[in-house]
């Protein structure tokens, strides 16, 4: 994809997730996402920073002591404390603007959109729809080791292969599924396991469970 498509698929997907966020129930708003101690709103939130200007992240960063992970878990804590009423429009605002926030390509708020969608509708078990042709290009900016996702190391020795497009990565035994669910995995979403399939994903799934306590 060029960047104008990436742009294009980026309004697409604001859009379509604000009308989503919309529909909502007070309930669905408080349920864990699929981000680690986030719930549905947390996530909502931070998709609504994705234009924060280079003033107020350094002064972010500054209040985290410099630890970027801090810095993005307490925006969009503070952020979620605003009315739930305000995200969609938040998102819809944004659509048409080339704005990012500092430090990142255009293929960053891509990446967010479409992974975070999933981060919330997953939970909630509503169906989501991931473009291939987006996936892919968000999935081959993070394979090379972006991150935090540190995906070519972190999930080195195996093949990954889309079912619904010609992306392809790694070197080993195969792991195939629809590409949006190969981009969920590389991000950290392990509950993208279950979407995939080929001789690989036995020893990927025991690589990737949670370590055992006694």
């Amino acid at each position: 994809m060029d960047r104008d498509e990436v742009w294009q698929a980026i309004d697409t997907e604001r859009l379509s997730l604000a009308e989503l966020l919309d529909d909502l129930s007070p309930q669905e708003w408080e349920t864990p996402s699929l981000c680690a101690e986030w719930r549905v709103r947390d996530v909502a939130a931070h998709l609504t920073l994705s234009q924060t200007g280079v003033l107020p992240a350094l002064v972010a960063v500054v209040r985290a002591c410099g630890n970027v992970n801090r810095m993005i878990r307490d925006t969009a804590c503070h952020q979620a404390r605003r009315p739930t009423a305000e995200y969609a429009p938040l998102l819809r605002a944004m659509a048409g603007s080339r704005r990012t926030a500092p430090g990142v390509t255009h293929l960053e708020p891509l990446i967010d959109v479409l992974v975070h969608g999933q981060d919330i509708t997953v939970p909630l078990g509503r169906q989501r729809a991931m473009p291939a042709k987006a996936s892919a290009a968000a999935a081959a900016r993070v394979w090379p080791n972006l991150w935090p996702f540190r995906a070519e190391r972190r999930l080195r020795g195996f093949t990954f292969a889309a079912t619904d497009d010609d992306w392809t990565a790694g070197a080993g035994p195969r792991v195939e599924g629809p590409i949006g669910a190969i981009l969920l995995l590389l991000t950290g979403r392990r509950a993208a396991l279950s979407r995939l399939s080929g001789p690989g994903v036995e020893a990927l799934t025991a690589r990737l469970s949670p370590a055992r306590t006694r």
